[in-house]
């Protein structure tokens, strides 16, 4: 005959037993993980390292001879992209921060308003910068200065215009305000004109959304396809009236890449040689932005060759990630009106790459669900239960 004291030593027993399946079995399907780091902008593989591809049949290969330590090729309207390497590795950005500089300022002023010149206007401007030759006391159209910033990469236009906007040092916040607004994360802006400031980055994927934004104003399109102009000059003192010179877009494929738009280059000790270029060709704008190659006609080569590619590879690659939506103001959530130059809205947002991942099957690789846990959780509370009131009912028997 057993004893109380035998029976619970065997209930004991058996509830112990039962223990290691109960709790073991999550083991089985997955270990809880912490959660991953977050996503890059854009996409999860846009923050890896190395060239990204995903070829379909029949794609072309990409060139083989690049050299630069950051690229990206991009649809301008769709946002796809479709190859990439090094996305958001954070570089000097030279001149080529100057297409944040247009896409803040350039819609504050009237195209056909008269600025005169302020001696202070001109002054502190970096010792090497490219100058367009801007002279104080003398008036300038706003658009004579905007063809000063897109040619011949002036870094004198762009004071200027700062100070039209109230000040160096408020443009430079009013960038970084909207670098933030297109989620332009890898940018930090210490100088409107792009010269070489100790901590000034941005990476090739901010600079195309810079780019894509601005090639929605007409008149942002037009500068920078602009190939040369006439820029007024100094007043003559014998005859009292005013001169012009001729200047010349330092964008080194403008007329010579088919269907080039332009957008902007860049070159600086720090920076190396930037360049952000839009091509269209069959109703499709492809941007691609290089940074830093081995050499400065390189950025030009390189850029040229993965246009070719982009435009050979549409339709037969899946995009490796996306240039993301301008958010609204105070919000998170995306305006969807970032299409491409004529303004045409973009698709909706792609689903977060955490939708969905509750009702995942087992052939997923997040591991079990909610319910797969809380049945677990249950379970074992029951077990852990079941011992607890089977020592008290034990206990009560053996002390009678």
């Amino acid at each position: 005959m057993s004893t109380p004291r035998h029976t619970f030593a065997q209930l004991c027993a058996a509830v112990t037993a039962a223990l290691p399946v109960l709790l073991a079995a999550p083991a089985a399907v997955a270990a809880p993980q912490a959660p991953p780091p977050p996503s890059a902008i854009g996409g999860e593989r846009l923050g890896l390292p190395g060239v990204q591809v995903n070829p379909l049949t029949g794609a072309p290969a990409l060139p083989t001879d690049l050299t630069g330590q950051s690229w990206i090729v991009s649809d301008a309207t769709s946002g796809d992209v479709l190859a990439a390497y090094n996305p958001h590795l954070r570089l000097p950005p030279a001149s080529t921060l100057k297409i944040l500089f247009a896409d803040t300022v350039l819609p504050k002023f009237d195209r056909n308003a008269v600025h005169r010149v302020a001696d202070e206007e001109i002054q502190n401007i970096g010792a090497g910068s490219s100058l367009v030759g801007i002279k104080e006391n003398l008036d300038y159209r706003v658009e004579d200065l905007w063809r000063g910033v897109f040619l011949s990469s002036g870094n004198d236009a762009v004071h200027v215009l700062a100070h039209m906007n109230g000040g160096i040092q408020p443009t430079v916040n009013e960038m970084q305000a909207r670098a933030e607004a297109l989620q332009a994360r890898d940018t930090k802006v210490i100088s409107p004109d792009g010269y070489d400031m100790d901590g000034q980055l941005s990476s090739a994927y901010d600079l195309s959304l810079f780019a894509r934004s601005g090639l929605r104003n007409p008149d942002f399109r037009g500068y920078c396809a602009t190939r040369d102009a006439m820029f007024p000059g100094a007043v003559d003192k014998n005859t009292g009236q005013r001169g012009s010179f001729g200047i010349a877009n330092t964008d080194r494929l403008l007329g010579k890449y088919p269907g080039l738009i332009g957008v902007k280059n860049g070159t600086t000790t720090n920076a190396g040689s930037t360049f952000v270029g839009a091509a269209e060709r069959n109703g499709r704008t492809l941007l691609v932005t290089v940074m830093h190659p081995a050499s400065y006609q390189k950025v030009y080569d390189e850029t040229a060759e993965l246009l070719d590619w982009g435009f050979a590879a549409a339709g037969k690659v899946q995009p490796v990630g996306r240039l993301v939506d301008e958010q609204q103001a105070g919000g998170e959530e995306p305006t969807g009106q970032a299409g491409g130059a004529a303004g045409a809205p973009a698709p909706p947002p792609h689903p977060s790459p955490t939708a969905g991942r509750a009702a995942a099957g087992p052939a997923g690789d997040d591991g079990p669900g909610p319910g797969t846990w809380t049945a677990v959780l249950v379970g074992a509370v029951v077990a852990a239960g079941a011992v607890v009131a089977l020592r008290r009912r034990a206990s009560g028997r053996a002390g009678g």
